[in-house]
């Protein structure tokens, strides 16, 4: 019984070692999913930012691209290097360096905000595996206790009917001793009776005897 209960003891303490670890897991599930959210919201006002100064520089150059100032302008910047290297750029006939390079940002910023969305939506699958898979140990867990618990009471009962069985056949056992006893001094009473009964008769019988003799030799 004392092995059953340390077997339940560590079962407990299992299931409440799960416990924890799902909530340490929910707590780094808030802490990546509150990340996730702020990534999104800085990615998508980024790009809206962008999107408006995009539309604001296309019709800008649209119109300075309309008079001879224009095409010097545009030469000049076809001339400057990007500010920032993100990938090969390709500039449209005519099309301005700065509006090929701000398209490129808003591309890659969309394709981070992508990958984030395809990141979260992983951790959040492993995160809901992983509570379901802590819930289904708790059950199984929670199961073997109940199995412990039952053959532990199953055999504290077995050892107390065992016990009572004991008890009374010791006192049976007693009983008969007893009884044995009585049958014994009754037996020695019997035989001493039986001892003193028969030198009686054999007295008498002698006795009886000697007056018959008597009696024959009166005649």
């Amino acid at each position: 019984r004392s092995e059953a209960r340390q077997e339940i003891a560590a079962t407990k303490e299992q299931i409440k070692a799960t416990a924890l670890e799902v909530k340490k897991a929910g707590q780094s599930r808030e802490e990546a999913n509150a990340e996730f959210q702020a990534v999104v919201a800085d990615q998508r006002a980024a790009q809206a930012i962008l999107k408006k100064a995009l539309l604001k520089l296309k019709d800008f150059y649209g119109k300075k691209n309309a008079g001879p100032e224009g095409v010097a302008l545009l030469q000049t910047q076809h001339d400057q290097a990007p500010p920032v290297q993100f990938s090969d750029y390709s500039n449209n006939a005519g099309a301005s360096p700065v509006i090929s390079l701000m398209e490129q940002i808003i591309k890659d910023s969309g394709t981070l905000e992508g990958e984030a969305m395809t990141g979260e939506s992983k951790s959040q699958a492993e995160y809901e595996q992983f509570v379901a898979d802590g819930k289904a140990l708790t059950k199984e867990l929670q199961g073997a206790i109940v199995s412990k618990s039952d053959a532990a009471a199953a055999a504290k009962l077995e050892a107390a009917a065992a016990a009572e069985d004991l008890e009374s056949t010791t006192g049976e056992l007693k009983a008969l001793a007893e009884l044995e006893a009585d049958l014994h001094a009754e037996c020695d009473f019997t035989l001493k009776n039986f001892e003193v009964r028969q030198k009686a008769r054999l007295a008498e019988l002698e006795s009886l005897q000697a007056a018959k003799a008597i009696l024959s030799g009166a005649k």
